[in-house]
């Protein structure tokens, strides 16, 4: 398929409709967009990076949360397809990177990772995305060892009558074609708003012209209402709904339905009293129902292992809710304490022949429940107007059952469940202490912070394998991570430059290990996919830098590296990408601006064949490469922008590291790793009433 041979019609009606129609705007309402294509992100804080999920950026404006992710250093995804790749920070994936959409925790259902929590997120229907480096906050969950990703909307206060629409489209190589619409209305007595999303895309070629099993489409409807009866209390009731279905390259079934319903509640009063200074209240339901078949969207092949059209349709019920107050005991200090809790309940059903025994007739059948519950809190306190020391202690009750009857070995047989109806718990605690100086010669702030954080096993690592010893992992350790954070930020009118490094030592890190030799009984040996606990420890950092050449250009440059060891096993610790640098140049005018991106990874020879995390093993070593792009952005109205861009311009053929195995689907050449798309150009609108 050529670039753009697919550009829906409504595309240039709401082009034309955008730049011509003036009069359905308030000259006093106008919004002046910003015309630059963002290349990089913001560390507007310690450990703290912010980027802004609605505007354009290069490579191709993101679809899903982890697509937005890669972008910014430290982050790799693995790739599975077109859509829903695994967000891994510093290495780690899973839950160890805790993500939270308006504060509610939304776990996936599918035993094989199609749908992480990233899957769910899309991310124009959100203001900001922040990411909290580290075991250096006890404030968002438990279990937060690499890092802590929060999508977030901004809290909406109204004085008058006031309306506002922002709207988007993007068109691209492969049929691709997304949506954004999202409006706001409100007064002082409260406020409503709406954003929706479509995304689609046909299979994307990789640079050498081979056609990957990777299309997608998905759409999500996220809605608010709030009441504002005085300035400093706002009750918000929210709900949202998606779905969509994804084709993948590298398993021998795709994602049909990815149905997602959301409800919560938000009640906050700010300014009680001079100690008290806001007090919040949050409360989130998620149910997750998802289908994946090997029928519908690729050519059904009978096999040895699915000799007929089989279906899965897993689903997990997520209840949570926190409740948090801000205090001020004296000028130079604050104080937030708070508790939250969450619950759990996965269950699935599934048929080996779905037209004989169609899944839709059959019980589900529970397999896991969790729960967790925890107190922490976190303070600051400022020892003078250069110094300060932030610390936070949480302390979590874990508790998981294990519901499985039977255990299957092979895909083909079952055995008897040894943890069948057990109960685990514990308390687990987790805290952190950091020391921060501010400069004032040259802005900026330097900081050192020790950390611990202790995570309790998730369902992929408890339910999902077995252990060396037993068919079931249900007993697999608990995750005890200390990690060192120290850097520096430094900003000045003509440049910046931020510097992050890291090291940590890691008891019983859950490492999962494929093709795992076990005897078989009569039948000599079989292999299997286990959960161990090994001695392992992580070190690197990322360093971003930008600066103004001149009065129109501006340079950026980005560098993420990590290296990890499996002490246990004296092997390098697997599934960890190699060095990324990135170098944008940039030349902007009052309305118009136009860059390039230049993406270099290194090579990577350290790797632990089979062994790796939930989403997946390493499989060999990779060459390393280098990717151009080129963007542009004009404003030609205060209120519109087109943006432009070529992805991947000299049409390179390769795959990220970390990426999944290629698995055969008909009508596709198998590939050693799921390809990165090649040459690919794509356009946005955006629109802003």
């Amino acid at each position: 398929m050529t670039p753009f041979s697919v550009v829906p019609h409504r595309t240039v009606l709401v082009f034309v409709f955008g730049c011509f129609s003036p009069a359905l705007l308030s000259a006093e309402e106008l919004t002046k967009l910003d015309p630059f294509v963002v290349t990089a992100v913001r560390d507007d804080a310690p450990l703290t990076v912010t980027a802004d999920p609605k505007a354009p950026a290069q490579p191709l404006p993101a679809h899903d949360g982890a697509d937005l992710l890669k972008s910014i250093p430290g982050f790799s995804v693995i790739r599975k397809g077109g859509a829903d790749g695994d967000p891994v920070f510093r290495g780690m994936a899973g839950s160890r990177v805790v993500v939270a959409l308006d504060g509610q925790c939304v776990l996936g259902g599918c035993g094989n990772r199609m749908d992480p929590p990233t899957a769910y997120v899309f991310p124009g229907a959100y203001d900001r995305v922040t990411i909290l480096k580290g075991p250096q906050t006890v404030l968002h969950g438990a279990g937060n060892s690499a890092a802590v990703v929060l999508f977030e909307n901004d809290p909406l206060r109204y004085t008058t009558t006031t309306a506002s629409l922002q709207s988007s489209l993007v068109a691209g190589s492969f049929g691709r074609f997304d949506e954004l619409l999202d409006a706001r209305a409100g007064r002082a007595e409260g406020y409503a708003r709406v954003a929706c999303t479509y995304t689609h895309s046909d299979d994307y070629e990789d640079g050498a012209g081979r056609e990957v099993h990777s299309a997608y489409e998905r759409w999500s409807t996220n809605a608010a209402i709030a009441w504002t009866p005085g300035e400093h209390t706002t009750v918000e009731l929210s709900g949202a709904r998606s779905d969509g279905d994804a084709a993948y390259a590298d398993r021998a079934m795709d994602g049909v339905k990815f149905d997602r319903e959301n409800l919560g509640l938000k009640v906050k009063r700010e300014a009680l009293s001079e100690l008290v200074r806001s007090v919040e209240l949050q409360l989130g339901y998620n149910y997750v129902d998802h289908v994946m078949d090997n029928y519908s969207l690729r050519p059904f092949v009978a096999s040895a292992m699915m000799p007929a059209p089989a279906v899965s349709n897993p689903d997990r019920r997520t209840f949570g809710g926190r409740a948090l107050v801000r205090l001020a005991p004296a000028e130079a200090t604050q104080l937030a304490l708070g508790v939250d809790h969450q619950e759990n309940r996965h269950s699935v059903r599934s048929t080996s022949n779905q037209p004989t025994m169609p899944y839709e007739a059959k019980p589900r059948t529970r397999d896991a429940e969790f729960a967790q519950s925890g107190a922490f809190g976190e303070l600051t306190q400022k020892l003078g107007d250069e110094h300060r020391v932030i610390g936070g202690f949480r302390l979590d009750r874990w508790r998981a059952t294990d519901e499985r009857a039977v255990v299957a070995t092979s895909p083909m047989a079952t055995a008897p469940n040894p943890t069948a109806g057990q109960r685990r718990s514990t308390e687990l605690p987790s805290g952190f202490l950091r020391y921060e100086r501010d400069f004032y010669a040259v802005p900026g702030t330097v900081y050192l912070g020790l950390g611990r954080s202790e995570r309790f096993p998730d369902y992929w690592e408890l339910v999902k394998n077995e252990s060396a010893t037993s068919i079931s992992a249900f007993r697999a350790p608990t995750e005890k991570t200390v990690q060192l954070d120290t850097g520096l930020g430094l900003r000045t009118e003509k440049w910046s430059l931020n510097a992050s490094l890291f090291a940590n030592h890691i008891d019983d890190f859950l490492l999962v290990q494929s093709s795992f030799v076990k005897p078989a009984g009569m039948m000599g040996t079989r292999t299997a996919t286990i959960t161990r606990g090994v001695e392992a420890e992580t070190w690197g950092g990322e360093f971003s830098a930008n600066y103004r050449l001149s009065e129109h250009w501006r340079a950026d440059l980005t560098a993420a590296y990590t290296r990890g060891r499996n002490r246990t096993d004296g092997r390098p610790l697997a599934q960890i990408p190699p060095f990324e640098g990135r170098l944008g140049l940039a030349y902007t005018q009052s309305s118009w601006s136009a860059g390039g991106l230049l993406r270099g990874v290194a090579r990577q020879s350290r790797v632990a064949i089979v062994q790796g995390n939930i989403v997946g093993q390493d499989i060999g070593e990779t060459p390393g490469f280098a990717v151009a792009s080129l963007n542009a952005s004009w404003l030609f109205r205060t209120w519109a922008r087109l943006s432009a861009g070529v992805d991947n311009l000299c049409d390179r053929t390769y795959a990220e590291h970390i990426s999944r195995a290629g698995a055969m689907v008909a009508g596709f050449e198998q590939t050693t790793r799921v390809n990165e798309p090649g040459r690919t150009l794509w356009t946005r609108l955006d629109v802003s009433f």
